[in-house]
């Protein structure tokens, strides 16, 4: 029987924020602009899990009213809010703290934070590309 790898420990503390400019496909339209809109906010993103056992995910924390434009993904997401919260476009959901939602790949979808901003990860098994809607 083969020898299972050690488990993968990740220290929040220790991994660095993303810049979400250099990180982006310069071909895809309107995403230089939402990363530049996300950096001048204070927006921020870390990727945290890199496709370990198959698993990716993100912290993204953004401030109050920060506004998500209409998007989608090329794999389902698990979003969990940790602090604050969201509105969805459309009247899809309103999350707060501990609330999650799970959105199928290709669901087009946008979000308003919340008054206190929101903190929130993000869980993918594959490592998802985005467009603007």
């Amino acid at each position: 029987m083969p020898v299972p790898e050690a488990p993968t420990v990740f220290h929040f503390e220790k991994v660095a924020w993303d810049d979400p400019v250099s990180a982006l496909d310069p071909n895809a339209p309107g995403m230089r602009e939402l990363a530049r809109s996300a950096r001048a906010s204070g927006a921020r993103r870390k990727k945290i899990v890199r496709g370990e056992c198959g698993f990716f995910m993100n912290r993204s924390v953004m401030p109050a009213n920060f506004r998500v434009p209409p998007h989608h993904h090329d794999h389902d997401e698990l979003l969990v809010v940790l602090a604050g919260g969201c509105r969805f476009d459309d009247g899809l959901a309103e999350l707060g703290p501990g609330d999650s939602i799970v959105i199928r790949a290709d669901t087009h979808y946008g979000f308003t934070c919340g008054g206190e901003g929101m903190d929130f990860l993000t869980i993918r098994t594959g490592e998802a590309k985005v467009a603007i809607s």
